[in-house]
């Protein structure tokens, strides 16, 4: 099937069904890591929200999902990172995941870590569906890493270019022209 590219979009990088097998095993192994646990699996909105969707139903086990929300990292604030929505539940004793769509810099899932690690879950994981370790600035755990990418502006699939295409079912490359506008 043929996929219609945007037109700030240069190629595909991930299709719907790469993603999705890697979504499915992801998920096998957390149900697999977590069996008969309180397991809670927590995203910061708004990327995170189409891959926590889809792993959540990939994972063969009672589960519940939370959100927070930061404001975004941005170049010139000094690695700033603020929470702007907490969580909605109690994780005191829960194993919790957070799910991640991309790590990058690892600054905001450092801050997010040190936030849910001050709710005291009984452990504290991430799942990240795409790393970018070449972006690192700060060290961050990955227990479980859907795909290992280049530094690229990404769209699709949660990620976004001022709001927009994040509900492509793929994840493209963007055009050097779109980056910079």
């Amino acid at each position: 099937m043929s996929v219609e590219l945007p037109p700030v979009c240069d190629a595909v990088l991930l299709g719907e069904a790469s993603i999705q097998l890697r979504v499915a095993e992801l998920g096998a192994q957390i149900a697999e890591d977590f069996a008969d646990k309180d397991l809670r699996l927590i995203t910061v909105l708004k990327g995170g929200l189409f891959f926590l969707a889809d792993l959540s139903r990939a994972v063969d086990g009672p589960l519940a999902i939370d959100f927070l929300a930061v404001s975004p990292y941005a170049p010139g604030q000094g690695g700033v990172v603020r929470m702007t929505k907490d969580l909605s539940d109690d994780i005191e004793g829960a194993h919790v995941v957070l799910v991640e769509d991309v790590v990058d810099t690892g600054l905001t899932v450092n801050y997010v870590l040190s936030l849910l690690k001050g709710h005291s879950p009984a452990s504290l994981s991430v799942c990240a569906l795409l790393d970018k370790p070449s972006r690192r600035i700060a060290e961050v755990p990955i227990h479980y890493r859907g795909f290992t990418l280049p530094d690229r502006f990404l769209v699709g699939y949660g990620l976004d270019l001022g709001g927009r295409y994040r509900n492509l079912r793929f994840i493209a490359t963007l055009r050097d022209e779109a980056v910079l506008s």
